[in-house]
């Protein structure tokens, strides 16, 4: 037997291999002659994508409030552009983001405790 891949282990990848193999067991309840048969098969074809859909918007909204933290934390002055420009462009957008982003490590500010880039000179959060 094949092993999975490890990235496959995650929540969402359950999810989906939970909904590929329910979804032929679902559609096969909802044509059978009892309504109470048909009615669950009809509310896990309509309940799976619509977790599936939630799932999707969920990980959008982190992902851009990952890239407006993440390019304030770096000093960035446009951050709400980018975060625009991940959410019109999606992936895309991500990708550009992280090649075009200032590179360098993270540190914790001494005065306000939030990052900063370790080779700026002012923190962009507090100034000092």
């Amino acid at each position: 037997m094949r092993r999975c891949d490890p990235r496959c282990s995650s929540a969402l990848g359950r999810g989906l291999r939970l909904a590929l193999l329910l979804a032929p067991a679902t559609l096969l309840m909802a044509q059978r002659d009892n309504p109470a048969a048909g009615c669950a098969g009809c509310l896990a074809c309509g309940v799976l994508p619509m977790i599936m859909i939630v799932a999707v918007i969920a990980l959008h909204i982190a992902i851009l409030v990952w890239v407006a933290r993440d390019a304030k934390s770096r000093g960035m002055d446009n951050a709400v552009l980018w975060m625009i420009l991940v959410l019109l462009t999606g992936l895309i957008g991500l990708v550009v983001y992280l090649l075009a982003r200032t590179q360098g490590n993270l540190i914790p500010c001494p005065n306000c405790h939030n990052n900063r880039l370790q080779v700026s000179v002012r923190c962009p959060h507090c100034g000092a």
